[in-house]
């Protein structure tokens, strides 16, 4: 039976270590860490994961500031309250909820945010940074989640071959970036032209897939002893949900293995806590916090 990758009960250890650490700040005469996010529109999916990482913010301590525009708010508008956040020196982190309406141009507000400030690690600086192995940068939430979680349960990548299915900004490129910084591992990242998906997925000694398509992993993609980080999350028409791979069936062959839900998405939220301290910390003329230490 696989070892499976619990993160939702290492994001509470991480949050309550967070807790005890904002505590001592404050206790210090300190302000408290604080995190502008901005909503535009009435996505449902986007109020619950906004929701989720406020009430995460209020758990630590962190001061959540909420900015809930409406859907017909202009570019223009939103990129005036980016400014003003970027210049406002009690705010730490700026995280602007993504999918944004098709009115808006994603990467300019990406762009607008002050790299500094940028929580999600999205801006092109903080991707430079990481590219080309500086340390000083963020790194995007979901791919630290996944390194913070493959450390903590002593997954070994030393000549290891990744394969990462899934070639977007937010996790499989940085993810990729990570390994390359770190040279331990032989990486191939996969994408919707891929050919012959299996043939890769078969040689993996650690597999991640983040494409979004239900169950699409099956037992005969991936080789015994495999370590399987999934990053998918879909529901079905039942209501059920479920991952990119085929849990019950993968996880017969596995060494290890993350549960969706319970894996990635609460180490995606902890690591959001982790990057907004890490900057307060910097501000304050403390070191960053060590869980971003690649």
């Amino acid at each position: 039976m696989a070892l499976i990758l619990d993160g939702k009960k290492l994001a509470q250890s991480i949050k309550d270590e967070l807790k005890k650490e904002v505590e001592e700040y404050v206790k210090k005469g300190l302000r408290q860490p604080a995190l502008a996010v901005i909503l535009v529109g009435n996505d449902p999916a986007s109020e619950v994961y906004v929701r989720n990482k406020r009430e995460s913010c209020k758990y630590v301590g962190i001061n959540s500031l909420f900015f809930h525009l409406p859907e017909n708010t202009t570019q223009e508008e939103l990129l005036e309250l980016i400014g003003k956040l970027n210049g406002d020196d009690d705010v730490d982190g700026i995280l602007v909820q993504l999918p944004l309406p098709s009115h808006i141009n994603t990467n300019e507000i990406i762009e607008a945010i002050n790299p500094l400030k940028d929580v999600d690690g999205f801006h092109p600086e903080n991707m430079g940074k990481l590219a080309t192995g500086k340390s000083e940068g963020i790194i995007p939430c979901t791919p630290l989640g996944i390194w913070i979680m493959m450390k903590h349960y002593k997954i070994n990548f030393l000549r290891k071959d990744v394969v990462i299915v899934g070639a977007s900004n937010i996790v499989g490129k940085p993810m990729g970036l990570l390994f390359l910084k770190n040279e331990d591992a032989t990486i191939t990242i996969c994408h919707r032209n891929t050919k012959d998906l299996k043939s890769h997925t078969k040689n993996a000694d650690i597999l991640i897939v983040a494409v979004g398509k239900p169950n699409l992993i099956t037992a005969d993609m991936v080789k015994e002893g495999v370590v399987v980080i999934d990053v998918g999350i879909n529901r079905l028409e039942n209501g059920k949900l479920v991952g990119d791979v085929d849990f019950e069936a993968v996880k017969e062959k596995a060494f290890a293995i993350t549960p969706v839900p319970g894996g990635v998405g609460p180490m995606t939220v902890a690591s959001l806590l982790v990057n907004t301290v890490s900057i307060y910390r910097k501000k304050m003329g403390f070191s960053k916090h060590p869980l971003t230490e690649i």
